[in-house]
């Protein structure tokens, strides 16, 4: 076993390579949005390594799709409870989810198939209880031997509960979770090792886990220490009104999810018009769109009852079809698996032999959202034009010269004539693969069904 004292002198050698390669590399810059072409995300909730790789090159790369994101890769608690993935008892990778050859295979095949990958990252907090992690190594709380031991965290003990208290949420536990003193070098350096690691394997992007409990700054240190200290990441930062800690503190750092968009589109959906969808984003108060990643749903909002998810039908399809149409934030695409137990973790312990069997949904391969990925890709760059409503639940509207959308959450069907900005000529509707005419006038007539979206761009012409 490693003596802590070891351990740190480790690390801290470590540490310094770290900051002298970061040294020699271009001056760090927050990597707002993911970089590239491609800005959609798949997060892939609690599938294991070897089926994201297969699904990165059946289904993510042909889509379009710019990125994956996976569950937490580090040794855990067993049990079959989902929430244990982010309970971490080592910075091994050695979870439910696969080992490190699985791992980098993983990495490797999804760049294959040119989707690059971001890692669900938790780095607030170590576990709670005591026992044997699903790697094998042995764990209390406060001490987890050749890593951290009781020096390493907060002094703090007792559970936060005050959100109007900056020190209470940053320096308490979340949920009783043994919460690392990331104001401590030696910590600073142990997890910017582990994320170093990641980063050698081939890792492009990390989202951050309960960024909201790590001041900024801390944060700022870590990646200041990375390889790449450039890297993209997005922090879940929640916004609470009136809260000591706003998302808006850690834009320095790289992207923040932005979870009042998904809050508001349950609301819009359900109970009001999409007609005041008009404005979304900055309109609404939100954070720039540049530094903002937004989602219909993710894996605690879908159990919590806060945003939609997949048991709410055309609600939830047409929502995501909207989020991959609008130019507002980088999406992230929930794909996770059915449950009535909000605790239950993956069907077949995260393997999915085939999309929709045993339980898995695969909400990224639904065709109407799926097809809107190449749609957001091919229109990326260009603002809003040509938008129409019905002052009720039916909108359309162009992005630039390049697509054009309507949705209609009306409960009755809607035929009228749309304006556009496209060139004339005959397009593909992804939405259910019907052919649509748009003439010299830059108009076209179309019929949509109840609770339906139609969806057009330039390229594709046939279906």
């Amino acid at each position: 076993m490693i003596s802590r004292w070891s351990a740190r002198a480790t690390a801290t050698a470590a540490a310094t390579v770290f900051a002298a390669a970061a040294a020699v590399l271009a001056p760090s810059a927050a990597q707002a949005s993911p970089p590239g072409a491609k800005d959609v995300t798949a997060v892939l909730f609690e599938w294991n390594f070897a089926s994201v790789a297969k699904e990165c090159t059946t289904t993510l790369g042909p889509a379009g799709y710019g990125y994956v994101q996976v569950s937490p890769p580090a040794e855990h608690i067993q049990g079959p409870q989902w929430w244990t993935s982010y309970q971490p008892v080592s910075y091994k990778i050695a979870g439910r989810l696969g080992d490190r050859t699985a791992f980098q295979n993983m990495v490797n095949t999804c760049h294959a198939a040119g989707v690059k990958v971001v890692v669900d990252t938790v780095i607030n907090h170590m576990a709670a209880g005591s026992g044997t992690g699903t790697g094998g190594s042995s764990y209390t709380k406060y001490n987890y031997p050749g890593l951290y031991s009781s020096y390493d965290f907060d002094d703090c003990t007792s559970q936060v509960t005050n959100y109007q208290d900056r020190w209470n949420v940053q320096h308490c536990e979340l949920v009783g979770l043994a919460d690392l003193d990331t104001g401590e070098s030696y910590v600073r350096g142990a997890i910017a090792g582990y994320m170093n690691d990641l980063l050698s394997l081939g890792v492009d992007g990390f989202r951050i886990d309960a960024a909201k409990h790590i001041d900024t700054a801390d944060l700022a240190n870590i990646k200041s220490r990375l390889s790449n200290p450039s890297v993209y990441w997005k922090q879940e930062v929640i916004y609470g009104s009136g809260e000591a800690v706003q998302p808006t503190e850690y834009t320095g750092n790289g992207d923040v999810q932005e979870f009042r968009y998904a809050y508001d589109l349950k609301r819009v959906f359900n109970n009001e018009n999409l007609a005041y969808l008009k404005n979304y984003g900055e309109g609404w108060g939100y954070m720039n769109s540049s530094v903002a990643g937004v989602f219909v749903d993710n894996h605690d909002t879908e159990r919590n009852g806060s945003t939609l998810n997949y048991k709410d039908g055309a609600n939830y399809t047409l929502a995501n079809v909207f989020m991959l149409a609008y130019p507002y934030g980088a999406p992230d695409i929930n794909s996770g698996y059915e449950w009535s137990d909000k605790d239950a973790g993956p069907p077949k312990n995260g393997s999915v032999n085939a999309c929709w069997q045993d339980g898995w949904k695969c909400q990224h391969a639904w065709p109407e959202i799926l097809r809107m990925v190449a749609f957001r890709n091919a229109v990326r760059g260009e603002s809003v034009t040509n938008w129409w409503d019905n002052g009720g639940d039916a909108i359309a509207f162009g992005r630039g010269a390049k697509g054009y959308v309507a949705i209609n959450h009306e409960s009755s069907g809607l035929t009228r004539t749309y304006q556009t900005s496209l060139p004339a000529g005959t397009y593909c509707n992804v939405q259910n693969n019907t052919s649509v005419t748009v003439g010299s006038n830059g108009q076209f007539t179309a019929t949509l069904g109840a609770n339906t979206a139609l969806a057009i761009y330039t390229g594709k012409s046939t279906c």
